[in-house]
């Protein structure tokens, strides 16, 4: 656990009593490929950190219709922050888009190590800040950009995933059809002399 939880906190120097301490907290999981993480009307009390593989988080609408709102691959947490942080029911469902590994913390025993060990709620702080200024982002591209720039953003950003993902999964995720995610792939390709 303790290479593990190296990788979760790398660059800072953790005494082994404070790796001792972390390692009790985290408990690693595996899912399966199509496996639910988590469902609606749950109360999350917990989070978890993608040590490998690829997770997707959705919204099912009143007509019945998935949005993708998030991917979430190798160094990112995930969990539904609308029930973790206000302790509501759930909204949104995270299923295993392949194998994936985790490791899973509980909200409370988090808390805890954050005021325990100070180095890494200043560690984890600067990554929620990243993690908003990039949700600020995608929220100004999808006001902004055409359905092809955020195409591309999305190629940029999930580049080692996009082979694992279903079109629909993608389009849904751009907010177009998979038409659309079809035709932006051609002209693409056509650009490039391919």
């Amino acid at each position: 656990m303790e290479r593990e939880l190296a990788i979760i906190f790398k660059g800072l120097s953790l005494t082994s009593q404070e790796l001792g301490y972390l390692s009790s907290i985290f408990k690693k999981e595996t899912f399966k490929k199509g496996e639910l993480i988590l469902t609606t009307e749950e109360e999350v009390k917990h989070q978890y950190y993608v040590l490998d593989g690829c997770l997707r988080t959705f919204f099912i609408d009143l007509k019945g219709k998935e949005h993708t709102i998030q991917f979430a691959v190798n160094d990112w947490w995930i969990s539904d922050y609308i029930s973790y942080f206000l302790d509501e029911k759930s909204v949104l469902t995270i299923e295993s888009i392949k194998e994936s590994t985790l490791l899973r913390v509980e909200k409370e025993d988090f808390e805890k190590a954050l005021h325990k060990i100070p180095s890494i709620e200043h560690h984890i702080r600067k990554k929620v800040e990243r993690f908003m200024a990039k949700n600020q982002k995608r929220t100004l591209a999808a006001l902004s950009q055409s359905a092809k720039q955020r195409y591309l953003n999305f190629a940029k950003s999930y580049a080692s995933i996009e082979k694992h993902v279903k079109n629909y999964h993608i389009a849904s995720y751009l907010g177009i059809t998979t038409q659309s995610l079809s035709r932006i792939r051609k002209e693409i390709l056509k650009g490039s002399g391919g």
